[in-house]
């Protein structure tokens, strides 16, 4: 694991430990202890909600497009921003030991990892979206068309990603998104492993992947040594990766009124908080 990588991570809060009384909710109605956000790593949170609203506007003018568009201002934030640089670096390096034709992305994070390791190594990107639709840039993104005015029957595509968790996107929208264009997938590059099953439903699959960082007790052994957390922030991570429902349960009973009290927050914490009472996970 790459201690640039996660220093990397720990400063621009792509990872980010909460303090002890105040953990984060998840989508899933569950609380934790951290919360990973892999595009903050462009340089900050604010420039990463930027470059997120880019990608919005830039598909809903012109599907076409925008591929240029968007590969034109990551181009210009790796030249100011040096994590950015230094994770796309690292990127490209990796990226050279595969054999592939072309490189693919979905939408929206996995274009921030994707388009300037196609542009650097002069490789033809794949821009997958949502909709299960996708456009084909050559020629350093000069010339995209739709991938159904191509052949790409026989190219074998690497699928460069920001985060695997359990790989559902890839097994609900980009491989078979590639595999319909008559290409191949045996390898995926991505920025970090949630180590929930990802791996293994990738494999299900016949794709090998590789990460530069897993949320992990590696991560965060290296992350309380640089001092990136402190010793309660790291002791709540231990026990939330050791067991993330018992985490929940105990911060729950220590603090008795923490639901109430976001239901009474209103807005996304009152969603979450009744949420985890719909699911079981709290009482009311």
């Amino acid at each position: 694991m790459s201690n640039q990588v996660i220093d990397a991570l720990f400063k621009t809060n792509a990872v980010r430990v909460a303090p002890e009384d105040t953990p984060f909710w998840y989508t899933s109605g569950t609380l934790g202890p951290f919360y990973i956000n892999t595009h903050f790593i462009i340089k900050d949170e604010a420039t990463a909600n930027d470059y997120l609203k880019r990608i919005e506007t830039y598909i809903a003018e012109d599907k076409l497009t925008m591929p240029k568009k968007l590969f034109t201002d990551f181009l210009d934030i790796y030249e100011k921003s040096e994590t950015f640089k230094m994770i796309t670096d690292l990127l490209v390096d990796k990226i050279k030991e595969y054999d592939f034709d072309y490189i693919s992305g979905g939408e929206r994070r996995d274009f921030f990892f994707s388009m300037l390791p196609a542009y650097f190594l002069n490789k033809p990107h794949l821009t997958i979206f949502k909709d299960g639709s996708s456009v084909y840039s050559t020629d350093k993104f000069e010339n995209t068309v739709s991938s159904d005015k191509v052949d790409l029957k026989g190219k074998k595509a690497l699928h460069v990603a920001d985060l695997i968790t359990e790989a559902s996107s890839y097994l609900r929208a980009w491989i078979p998104a590639i595999r319909e264009l008559g290409s191949e997938i045996t390898d995926t590059v991505a920025i970090i492993d949630r180590h929930q099953n990802g791996e293994a439903n990738l494999k299900s699959e016949n794709v090998s992947m590789f990460t530069f960082a897993g949320i992990d007790k590696e991560l965060f052994n290296e992350a309380l040594n640089n001092g990136a957390i402190n010793q309660a922030q790291y002791d709540l991570t231990m026990k939330f990766l050791e067991n993330p429902t018992a985490y929940m349960q105990d911060f729950l009973v220590s603090h008795p009124t923490f639901i109430k009290d976001q239901i009474a927050l209103g807005g996304k914490a009152e969603q979450r908080a009744r949420l985890a009472i719909e699911k079981g996970f709290a009482k009311e």
